[in-house]
């Protein structure tokens, strides 16, 4: 999810479930130790639960870095070793990281040696021509013993020879059955499953398995979605019932961003797929896509986004 859930993402999708765990773009450790600690670290309260993710494979950046995130208030520090990007395999982290396990288990032994909050994983159920058999229980079983409090498992292969990483996200079959397994194998361990659910309904057949379920580009394309989690997963009322009060809830937060010298679009992009099946959805998007993007574009665009969508459902 690099270069998608930015902070105000993430603010947006909170508008949308209070319970769910809210995860960052990841960033790697060299960033992290030597960038623009307040640009990239810095989030909104609001955004509690939410995880950083890391990229990297030394144990001392690692642990260094995780210092850092914990120290900025994050919930948790996730360890990405499923990205199959290129520029992740050229820098020696991500997925290329699943045939190294005890380098990642130093890591992650580094990492919970440096902060007091859960260290997670999150992992692929193998690579190229690696046997997802035994691929995922030897990286599994050694982050475990290093101290890894939760593995989250995208349930493809990764082929970081041959295939692009969009090529990625679809072309390796997913085998969830794998997923199941390695929870029946480590029952005591919690095991999160990622990969092509698409709708709060598949979820709740794969909790059934796993101890939960994360879901990716379907929450950020379709973020309507997110409406039902609070009540159909966790039992607990959502903080709104629908997309349209969200946005209005999101208009002060994008005040005091614009204030600081955000622009528009950096906020109003994460709102493309707000509605699915509404009167006037396509002239909320024209209307971001062609106003939003305007020098000294401000916060009356999106509320006459939503007045053009509102005018319409009325009509």
């Amino acid at each position: 999810m690099m270069d998608w859930t930015d902070r105000h993402c993430r603010v947006f999708h909170r508008q949308l479930s209070r319970s769910a765990l809210l995860y960052t773009e990841m960033l790697t450790t060299g960033a992290v130790i030597h960038g623009d600690r307040e640009r990239l670290l810095g989030f909104d309260q609001v955004e509690h639960p939410v995880a950083l993710q890391l990229g990297g494979s030394n144990a001392s950046d690692l642990a260094e870095a995780a210092r850092i995130g914990g120290g900025f208030g994050y919930d948790e520090i996730n360890l990405n070793v499923g990205c199959p990007s290129d520029r992740v395999k050229d820098g020696r982290f991500g997925a290329c990281l699943m045939a190294e396990p005890q380098l990642v288990a130093e890591g992650i032994a580094a990492m919970k040696r440096a902060v007091a909050i859960p260290v997670t994983v999150k992992c692929r159920i193998g690579i190229d021509d690696q046997d997802p058999e035994v691929a995922l229980d030897t990286l599994a079983r050694s982050v475990v013993a290093a101290g890894c409090d939760t593995l989250i498992v995208h349930a493809r292969k990764a082929w970081l020879n041959g295939l692009s990483p969009k090529e990625n996200r679809d072309i390796p079959p997913l085998d969830y059955d794998r997923v199941y397994r390695l929870k029946c194998a480590m029952p005591d361990v919690p095991i999160i499953i990622n990969g092509g659910i698409l709708s709060i309904d598949e979820a709740r057949g794969h909790l059934a398995h796993v101890d939960g379920v994360m879901l990716g580009r379907a929450a950020y394309q379709e973020p309507w979605r997110l409406l039902s989690v609070d009540a159909d997963i966790f039992g607990e009322v959502p903080p709104h019932e629908t997309m349209q009060d969200a946005l209005e809830a999101m208009i002060p937060y994008v005040e005091r961003q614009l204030s600081r010298g955000t622009r528009l679009h950096a906020i109003t992009r994460h709102f493309v797929g707000a509605f699915h099946a509404v009167p006037g959805a396509r002239s909320f998007r024209r209307h971001l896509a062609e106003q939003g993007t305007r020098p000294g574009a401000d916060v009356s665009v999106l509320r006459d986004a939503i007045g053009k969508l509102a005018f319409t459902q009325a009509a």
